[in-house]
């Protein structure tokens, strides 16, 4: 039985592996919670058991207002909703225009209370997707309602591509010397946990929380140790130039100005180089230098437990669009 009080809760992007994960707390905590997925999405992932499903289009209004709000009452709104490729009119569309509608109509129906799944990425935005983002980030902070804007490193799931390359006998490929860049990823339930906490935390109100999982930052080749030692193997590097990446980028750029395909391509390879070369820390504003002494942590699972997971076969591997390599 939950000592919280209980609340009646919209949740977008509950089909997504997070927001599957924080409709299950929510609902082991006793919420009434309402998701709100497109077609075809609760046939898809029947595990939001507990919740009530309703179906409509995000980035239609009319759908919001009858299938979605409804013009009912919510206490709160949590949106783990995302876009899915990250390019430019996907993340205006999803990131942002969509997540301003549903803003005004939480406002117009008078819910208190909005919790926003952003990303870390954001507090050095170079990207049209951080750039969108933030521009809900700001309109959110801005619309009276309490806001908690919860912003991950890096999530255990993105950082599992490499597991089969390298159980095939291939090597683990990093950038640089596979220290270019650090994070502390944080597994979905520990995320959905902390989500959740925003509801009735009151130090987590009209807050921008960055936050990570537990112990310290964690580069690209400490991942690939980690995976050679669940799979009892001595580890095997290689490593790709950045340059590598910078000229497929610009050579995508080029071709862009001729084609949509390969424009998005270019923003894709622009997303992948900066995650390649970006670390997924707090940034100190005053050095420009990321911080891993800064960066909360929460939780208990670890990116190397989760590995092992994996490599037994005790999980699956989930990552739909969110591998590296």
């Amino acid at each position: 039985m939950s000592t919280y009080k209980l609340h009646r809760i919209l949740v977008l992007g509950a089909t997504g592996t997070i927001g599957r994960a924080t409709v299950r707390v929510l609902v082991a905590q006793g919420h009434e919670v309402i998701c709100f997925v497109r077609n075809g999405a609760s046939a898809i992932h029947p595990d939001l058991t507990g919740a009530e499903i309703r179906v409509g289009d995000v980035c239609d209004l009319t759908s919001l207002q009858e299938h979605g709000l409804g013009g009912e009452r919510f206490d709160m709104i949590v949106s783990t909703l995302a876009s899915r490729t990250g390019v430019s009119r996907d993340a205006w569309a999803i990131d942002y225009q969509a997540h301003s509608q549903i803003l005004k109509l939480a406002q117009q129906t008078q819910v208190r209370q909005f919790v926003l799944l952003s990303a870390l990425c954001v507090q050095k935005p170079l990207l049209p997707f951080q750039h969108a983002k933030l521009a809900f980030e700001q309109e959110l902070m801005a619309s009276g309602l309490i806001y908690s804007i919860v912003r991950p490193t890096a999530f255990f799931k993105s950082l599992s591509g490499q597991i089969e390359r390298v159980k095939a006998g291939k090597p683990f490929l990093f950038f640089g010397d596979g220290r270019l860049t650090a994070c502390k990823p944080i597994s979905d339930h520990d995320l959905a946990q902390f989500i959740a906490a925003c509801l009735h935390d009151t130090d987590k109100h009209n807050a921008i929380l960055p936050i990570g999982g537990p112990g310290q930052p964690i580069t690209p080749r400490d991942q690939g140790e980690m995976i050679f030692a669940a799979l009892g193997r001595a580890p095997h590097f290689r490593s790709v130039p950045v340059s590598l990446l910078k000229t497929i980028r610009a050579t995508l750029s080029g071709l862009g100005r001729l084609s949509t395909r390969f424009a998005d391509k270019a923003e894709l390879a622009a997303i992948g180089l900066y995650y390649g070369t970006e670390s997924m820390l707090v940034l100190n504003a005053k050095t420009g230098q990321y911080d891993g002494d800064a960066t909360p942590s929460t939780g208990q699972e670890t990116l190397q437990s989760y590995y092992e997971r994996l490599i037994r076969n005790e999980i699956q591997d989930d990552r739909g669009e969110h591998a590296v390599f």
